[in-house]
């Protein structure tokens, strides 16, 4: 039986979320890293891990942002998502998470930390269920959001797939 994207959103208690889709928080490790042991680009202590849900549905999109730290997505259920990376260099990675490795999708996918990137579903999917693994764990205030004009100054090759994942 294939679940609705509404079923997920109710089953799970998933809530809107800033860069667009629904989350949930899942977890939060008791390991506490102490800033002093963190590269320079943390803004506190960070618990060792954080977990969540993250929903995306046909008309919606993950923005453009970046993070501190690597953060590992997970495929659930629903339809393929393109996970849009976009390195110091300007070098774009599609990562396609899903559940059919005969169209090159994969059940994971690893951002690094300080690259660009932003998802939405695949063409005429209707929703996609996945899960976000960040280590060391995330804090907002180590979440930067992608501005569209800075963005485009850096990475005109890339002005399309900026103006679709900014706001």
């Amino acid at each position: 039986m294939k679940r609705s994207a509404d079923y997920w959103i109710h089953t799970l208690q998933l809530t809107p979320h800033i860069e667009g889709g629904a989350y949930a928080r899942t977890y939060c490790a008791d390991l506490i890293i102490p800033k002093n042991q963190l590269p320079a680009a943390f803004h506190g202590p960070r618990p060792a891990s954080t977990a969540i849900y993250f929903l995306l549905q046909k008309d919606e999109f993950s923005a453009l942002h970046r993070l501190a730290a690597d953060e590992l997505w997970h495929f659930y259920d629903g339809d393929s998502l393109m996970v849009y990376e976009i390195d110091a260099a300007g070098t774009l990675t599609e990562h396609r998470l899903g559940n059919n490795p005969e169209n090159k999708e994969n059940f994971q996918s690893i951002i690094k930390a300080g690259s660009w990137f932003g998802s939405k579903i695949k063409e005429g999917g209707h929703y996609s269920l996945v899960g976000c693994t960040v280590s060391p764990g995330f804090d907002f205030a180590d979440f930067e959001w992608g501005e569209r004009r800075a963005l485009l100054q850096l990475y005109p090759q890339h002005t399309e797939l900026i103006n679709a994942l900014t706001r």
